[in-house]
């Protein structure tokens, strides 16, 4: 009987193995991936104090999509709701095409807010 039983909790064993090394792959491979996601959406934004509004402008539905396809592939809420905020920021400023400066400068530190709570999330 203690023969016969030997396999089978060695298997057990092997399978358990596995799924703990399974689980540290999804790990570094969750970790990579959100890093991965970190690195190109913080290339995306750009966004410095002397940016140029027409050129924020003429790129803002790009970015915004490049922003959601971004956090559709992570999975940390917390930068998924980021990158979502950040994605709607460009695409408001798209839409309402703004002139005004004072707007532009608002627009912009909403942004540069949510910038960097993509880092804090990143970290």
């Amino acid at each position: 009987m203690l023969k016969r039983c030997a396999p089978v909790a060695l298997g057990l064993l092997l399978l358990a193995g596995c799924s703990e090394v399974n689980e540290a792959v999804d790990g570094v491979n969750n970790a990579t991936n959100k890093a991965s996601v970190c690195g190109q959406a913080l290339g995306i934004a750009d966004l410095n104090p002397n940016v140029d509004p027409e050129q924020v402008q003429a790129n803002a539905e790009e970015k915004a999509g490049e922003l959601r396809d971004l956090a559709g592939q992570v999975a940390e809420q917390d930068v998924k709701q980021t990158l979502g905020a950040m994605a709607d920021g460009y695409l408001e400023f798209e839409q309402r095409k703004l002139d005004n400066l004072s707007a532009f400068n608002e627009w912009l530190q909403r942004n540069l807010e949510n910038l960097d709570q993509l880092r804090q999330a990143c970290l």
